[in-house]
């Protein structure tokens, strides 16, 4: 089974952590867009076999399990959680998709949610009696530490080698604030309002006095790593809901996408923002199409420099990337970031292209994996 169809999609406003969604754990998060699927197409919750959610930052536990529950799902429902870090939420549909084609399921909720302002303090155990826990920021995603540097360095060694400028870097995030700002208001169909808030609240004007005060993070001047070229931490969850083509005609529910591939592939971990690369190329031939098929191209740009480099690797104008601005201008719920890349994706699409159209999203994550998807608009 492989005719895959997509039925609606939602997101919650994306916030940076410490902002109005900082009181909400996962599941609070998760539960209000999983109710908005079920309530768009006509699903009922008792025809929805599992909820699969991306997660990377709650520290055990299954909040698939917990956002299916809190969303009134019956206790039938099967549910699990990935934690791929960035690519877990992309990860999620992929994988969604599989459970569909395999049989074992034909209609799933999935997705991502990240609730970073809640994520629990880490700590390594004591490593002799009387000794304190050692507290960690982030665990190891290479087993070399020499293969596993800070992703702020990894940033900044890809702009060193390329030669792509701090002012090249600055310009690419100050157009994604723009365009973010341009399509707020139209941006509001696919967000389901949490504490009170209907938009995505970071994006703002930067004028070229304000980025040249922007503090430097990493790198030699000519090539460093500014704060606005990097996606700040956030909070927030998109989740897509998705059927067999089988189970649309039986049920009569309209699809809006076909799902033509999603590829999931392995880079050099010391180089984590590129290894989406391969997961694009996959994608692409997998339906025989090109870059230069793609109506929309939605990549998740944790750093400007990523989106900078990957745009000219696969030969995409990077206008064309996120037409309603990206990670920069919205934040980066970890878990949930390829799955709102693809809600964005998909919204666009439906409200711009026309049937037939390709589009493309794509997620990096920290240890060398990307992922990919690609779909058509019925």
């Amino acid at each position: 089974m492989t005719d895959i169809r997509v039925l609606g999609w939602a997101r919650t406003p994306i916030v940076p952590i410490g902002g109005a969604l900082a009181g909400y754990a996962p599941h609070a998060l998760a539960a209000p867009v999983i109710a908005s699927l079920l309530a768009g197409p006509g699903v009922l919750a008792k025809q929805v076999n599992a909820v699969i959610a991306g997660n990377a930052l709650g520290a055990g536990g299954n909040p698939a399990r917990m956002a299916a529950l809190a969303a009134g799902l019956p206790d039938g429902a099967a549910a699990f959680s990935v934690d791929s870090q960035c690519c877990a939420g992309l990860d999620a549909v992929i994988l969604a998709v599989g459970l569909i084609a395999s049989g074992e399921a034909e209609i799933v909720v999935a997705g991502g949610v990240e609730a970073w302002s809640q994520a629990p303090l880490r700590a390594h155990p004591p490593d002799r009696a009387g000794a304190a826990p050692v507290p960690y920021d982030r665990p190891a995603f290479a087993p070399d530490p020499a293969r596993d540097p800070d992703l702020l360095e990894a940033a900044a060694l890809l702009a060193a080698e390329r030669g792509i400028s701090r002012a090249a870097q600055d310009r690419f995030a100050a157009a994604s604030h723009a365009r973010a700002l341009a399509l707020q208001r139209a941006m509001r169909a696919e967000i389901v309002p949490v504490a009170g808030l209907g938009h995505d609240p970071y994006a703002r004007p930067l004028s070229p006095a304000l980025l040249a005060r922007m503090p430097l993070l990493a790198g030699n001047p000519a090539t460093a790593v500014s704060r606005v070229a990097v996606a700040p931490s956030a909070d927030g969850a998109a989740f897509l809901l998705l059927s067999s083509g089988s189970a649309c005609r039986r049920l009569g529910l309209q699809p809006r996408y076909r799902w033509l591939g999603g590829r999931q592939a392995g880079g050099a971990p010391e180089m984590p923002m590129l290894a989406v690369l391969p997961a694009c190329a996959a994608v692409l031939a997998c339906a025989n199409a090109s870059v230069g098929d793609l109506w929309g191209f939605e990549l998740h740009e944790a750093f400007a420099v990523q989106a900078l480099a990957v745009a000219a690797d696969l030969g995409v104008d990077p206008e064309r990337m996120g037409r309603g601005g990206g990670g920069l201008s919205r934040g980066h719920p970890i878990g949930a970031s390829g799955a709102v890349s693809l809600v964005r994706l998909l919204a666009d699409m439906q409200r711009e292209a026309p049937p037939g159209a390709l589009g493309l999203a794509a997620v990096a994550a920290a240890g060398g994996l990307g992922s990919a998807a690609l779909l058509r608009k019925v």
